[in-house]
């Protein structure tokens, strides 16, 4: 409804927004403390592709740790954020490194990132907010 301040998108709507965005966030659990990593990404058939140097993020991937990851994106009238939840996955085999390759994602940080990570989903959810002013509290309880 275009009516509603939020919108509920479904799996094909919250792909194809992911699909635009370029930057979001890994979010992963290291020893029990949460862990959120910006990384900019690509969507290569519906799944999460980003590159990563030796670090915390490649080692949680490593061990197929869940993660979440969230990408959001706005105008001046509207915003959208998408959800992924799923296991990462470090690329090894070369039918999987020449795939990812294909994708053309190139770090935006000066830095060697050798190590493809592919997030697998288990669920998506997505969500468009269309901006406004707050309603009147007193029409909320008449």
């Amino acid at each position: 409804m275009a009516d509603e301040p939020v919108t509920y998108l479904s799996d094909d709507q919250s792909w194809d927004l992911r699909s635009g965005a370029a930057l979001g966030r890994l979010v992963t659990s290291m020893a029990g403390e949460p862990e959120i990593f910006p990384v900019n990404y690509v969507v290569q058939d519906r799944t999460v592709l980003f590159r990563t140097a030796e670090g915390t993020k490649l080692f949680l991937a490593a061990t197929s740790s869940p993660v979440a990851f969230e990408a959001d994106d706005h105008t001046s009238v509207e915003g959208r954020s998408v959800i992924v939840k799923g296991r990462a996955q470090v690329l090894e085999t070369d039918a999987e490194i020449q795939k990812a390759e294909r994708a053309h994602l190139i770090p935006w940080v000066a830095t060697l990132k050798l190590h493809y990570v592919r997030v697998i989903p288990s669920g998506t959810a997505g969500r468009r907010f269309r901006f406004g002013p707050e309603p009147d509290r007193l029409d909320t309880f008449a």
